[in-house]
């Protein structure tokens, strides 16, 4: 979420080129790099708040959940323009210089955000309300409409019909080799994409507490994130019918970037979901009078 924010002030002030190619893409390489600490703090602070022990354990995953899936899709897609000779396939300076950026800064610095979270954050969580030791019983029947995949669908295509025809300038732009310019507007799109999705996750986990299920935790991370997956599913629908791309080798750039765009986009907003209905199922259980 903070490299988004970022990149999209850069390129808004004019502190990035938007006219050279590639210039977004590094800048967005070395902002993850140095805000890796960020992703370190908070998801150490949060496992503290929910009693565990490994946070070791916690700061690896935090550190190979989303550069993991980019290295095997790179590997892959270079690997291919390789074998076919072109010119998008990076030198391996290129590919020795990011690597150590991974080792040399993202990785310590990940790190660095666990140690600063095990010391000096707080853990812990401040439960409104005192909890039973024995999990209320979560009713079977439970109609179509209101069943996790109805909300799952409806979290995912909210959000989507909000930006869909900014997402289409921008796949125009990212792979149809030209430049785009409009990044206020981006800038405004992904403000409004983050308020809408946070928002629709909130009201479907309070839907959800209404019937009586209380393993909202999930559902909250699983429903922001839908419209990623939504936005992966629009893809084929770009590639195919507004592209004109054809060929082995485009489709395994654009189908493997456009998955770790996707995952990129899950992991950000259903980050964003949970947090707001954290705050939100903290501040409607504080306001209970509960023996």
């Amino acid at each position: 979420m903070t490299t988004c924010f970022i990149v999209l002030l850069l390129a808004l002030s004019g502190r990035v080129s938007t006219t050279r190619r590639g210039s977004i893409l590094a800048c967005a390489v070395i902002t993850y790099t140095l805000t890796s600490v960020i992703g370190g703090y908070i998801s150490t602070k949060l496992y503290f708040q929910m009693n565990g022990k490994a946070w070791a354990r916690t700061v690896v995953v935090s550190a190979i959940l989303f550069p993991a899936p980019v290295t095997a899709v790179f590997a892959w897609a270079n690997s291919v323009a390789m074998a076919h000779g072109s010119i998008s396939a990076l030198p391996f300076g290129t590919i020795v210089t990011i690597i150590c950026l991974y080792a040399l800064v993202c990785l310590p610095l990940t790190v660095f955000g666990g140690l600063l979270a095990k010391q000096y954050a707080k853990k812990d969580l401040e439960a409104p309300t005192r909890t039973t030791k024995v999990a209320r019983e979560i009713p079977s029947e439970i109609p179509v409409y209101s069943s996790r995949y109805t909300f799952m669908a409806v979290a995912g295509f909210l959000p989507f019909t909000a930006i869909y025809v900014e997402l289409h300038y921008v796949f125009t732009s990212m792979w149809g080799h030209q430049v785009y310019t409009m990044f206020g507007v981006l800038f405004c799109a992904f403000c409004l994409l983050v308020i809408v999705t946070s928002a629709i996750t909130v009201s479907l986990i309070y839907f959800q507490l209404s019937r009586e299920d209380h393993r909202w935790w999930w559902s909250a991370f699983i429903n922001g994130g839908m419209i990623g997956l939504f936005i992966y599913g629009y893809s084929f629908y770009f590639y195919f019918f507004n592209s004109g791309m054809t060929g082995f080798l485009q489709a395994s750039f654009y189908f493997g970037y456009m998955s770790i765009l996707s995952f990129a986009i899950f992991l950000m907003l259903g980050s964003a979901g949970f947090r707001l209905s954290l705050m939100f199922v903290k501040y409607i259980y504080g306001r209970v009078k509960c023996d």
